[in-house]
């Protein structure tokens, strides 16, 4: 079958490779392994750009470098982008403090809250404007993000495709996107380890950077 293969950049990320040695991956050779009857002709991944931290200089250019080994190592891959917004919103604390310096109960403070936006959205329009330009048999999403549910559901009853569904990590797959697929599958750490890309991308400057 003509695949394209949908990933939820930060789902897979907090999921399946955070604080393992397994970040400098070819998401090519991954799939294919998992997928061994299907013939991948897109992979979409979708992200947004991190910001670097004062525990952490150099987290931006990691990502950086992350996604041009893939672009330079995979013809079949494609990145689009969110974005990261923070706001500050109060919130109620877990454990109220029982009084301040003026003897009233402390139940809520002011925080800064850090959201990706735009990743989900883009997956679930390329998802459906993929189906409906007929550009694939079967669509495989990398997510356990129950927001894409519809966009399964119209792509699977209207468009009659097949849908298969990765789940990174150990987490147990969405009920909501199950509905919809005919396949599931779970990315495990054996390969992942099996999968990496070289630690210096062929006719580049491009490697591995030395923390991962």
């Amino acid at each position: 079958m003509k695949t394209y293969i949908y990933i939820d950049g930060f789902n897979f990320y907090y999921s399946a490779v955070k604080n393992t040695p397994y970040k400098w991956l070819d998401f090519k050779k991954l799939f294919q392994f998992l997928l061994p009857n299907h013939q991948i002709i897109s992979i979409k991944y979708f992200t947004a750009n991190v910001s670097d931290t004062n525990n952490d200089r150099n987290k931006s250019a990691r990502q950086k470098t992350f996604i041009r080994a893939l672009k330079k190592y995979i013809p079949e891959i494609f990145i689009y982008y969110g974005k990261f917004l923070s706001h500050n919103v109060c919130k109620p604390l877990a454990y109220p403090i029982d009084k301040n310096c003026f003897g009233n109960t402390i139940g809520r403070a002011n925080v800064i809250k850090t959201e990706e936006k735009g990743s989900d959205v883009n997956l679930a329009l390329h998802l459906l404007n993929d189906a409906w330009l007929d550009l694939y048999d079967c669509a495989v999403v990398v997510s356990n993000d129950s927001d894409l549910a519809e966009s399964l559901n119209l792509v699977k009853n209207q468009r009659k495709k097949v849908i298969g569904l990765i789940t990174p990590g150990k987490t147990h797959p969405s009920r909501e996107l199950m509905k919809y697929s005919d396949f599931n599958k779970r990315i495990r750490k054996g390969a992942l380890a099996a999968s990496q890309l070289p630690d210096t991308i062929p006719n580049t400057t491009i490697h591995k950077p030395l923390i991962w």
